[in-house]
């Protein structure tokens, strides 16, 4: 196993698990948010808001340091606003979107050849011990060249003030559906560990086997972007993260890679030879929730839709479906404010969408601590 990662003492440091000079941080950087007005409470009708979870996601990646935490928070409240991210995320096309996670290609984007040229991390339906959704992203998919022909296309998302290219504007929807439907979901769990705090971390496995040398030089400004833009705006997000199936050059790359990434992630992180995959993700998986591809027993694979443990399945009610696709979502209340519903969003076919199609009791839901 990597010497790169470190134990975790989760949920040290997160909510209702804060030492009192943590606590007096929280408290002195929801001050500083509110007199420098980037501050935004939930509800009160607004469609996104800051909880205290967001914020020590913010004061994590910042070691609780009030003053370092409102820069970058206030950074993330301009960006989102001059890339108009929330009407982006419940305006992207839904095939586009779809396409981009069965590696199909985006096929109303650019040309139907160029396929299995991009993969986002993509939810296994699962969580690991610690109750954290399981994510998988397969990196070796990656083409250069057809990548480069959707960053010169035109996005087909509805929201003409974005001025994010299409790569990224799928890549932070992807995101927005982990803060806005995942972490909600888990969090609403009351067997999970730790019921009192907030699920705001993914356990991720990022697959690396097919990686060339020559896609590595050839995406790196470009990943780089990427890592930059995500721990800019979406800190503390990332969990434990396993890297499996590391080709022969990875040791020679590492080291700029790892220049790229906060010491605190990269504090999180297992670099795994193939011997021992199976062994080190039992350890903070349980077998049965472990891909097959892994040495698990889970019947899921790249492209598939949440494959959902029970649990997790007694919470909700699908509405008659069999099961969720990766749609961009968002939990709204009910109008009688007796349950909360998962809105499918986006456009299908060129018509706005706006569809329940999941649903839970509130009460059950307001276990989960988050407030619309």
């Amino acid at each position: 196993m990597s010497k790169e990662a470190a134990p975790i003492l989760y949920p040290t440091g997160h909510l209702n698990h804060l030492s009192p000079q943590q606590e007096q941080a929280l408290e002195a950087f929801r001050e500083l948010c509110t007199e420098d007005g980037c501050y935004r409470p939930v509800g009160n009708g607004h469609q996104t808001g800051h909880d205290d979870d967001t914020l020590l996601r913010f004061l994590r990646a910042r070691k609780f340091v009030p003053q370092d935490a409102l820069k970058q928070f206030k950074s993330t409240q301009e960006w989102r606003e001059e890339t108009d991210l929330d009407s982006c995320y419940n305006s992207v096309d839904v095939d586009e979107f779809e396409a981009s996670s069965k590696l199909v290609g985006l096929i109303q984007v650019i040309p139907n050849d160029f396929t299995h040229f991009l993969q986002y991390p993509q939810w296994t339906g699962r969580r690991d011990k610690q109750g954290m959704p399981l994510y998988v992203f397969n990196v070796g998919n990656i083409d250069s060249k057809k990548l480069s022909a959707l960053e010169s296309s035109t996005p087909n998302t509805r929201s003409p003030q974005s001025s994010l290219p299409p790569s990224l504007i799928h890549l932070f929807a992807t995101y927005e559906y982990i803060i806005n439907f995942v972490f909600p979901l888990c969090s609403s769990d009351p067997k999970r560990p730790y019921p009192e705090t907030p699920t705001s971390q993914t356990c991720d496995i990022v697959d690396v086997s097919g990686f060339t040398l020559r896609q590595f030089w050839s995406l790196k400004a470009m990943m780089k972007e990427s890592v930059d833009l995500s721990e800019a705006h979406y800190p503390e997000t990332s969990g434990r993260t396993f890297i499996v199936g590391a080709p022969s050059f990875f040791p020679s790359v590492w080291p700029l890679v790892r220049y790229w990434l906060d010491p605190v992630t990269v504090a999180k992180m297992f670099i795994l030879s193939d011997s021992e995959v199976k062994t080190t993700l039992e350890m903070y998986i349980d077998e049965k929730d472990i891909p097959s591809k892994y040495g698990g027993r889970l019947d899921w694979e790249s492209g598939d839709s949440p494959n959902f443990d029970p649990d997790l399945l007694q919470l909700i009610n699908l509405e008659g479906r069999d099961a969720l696709s990766k749609d961009p979502m968002r939990w709204k209340s009910s109008e009688d404010g007796s349950k909360v519903e998962a809105h499918a969003l986006g456009y299908v076919s060129g018509k706005q969408r706006d569809e329940v199609v999941a649903s839970m009791p509130m009460e059950v839901f307001e276990k989960s601590l988050f407030v619309l």
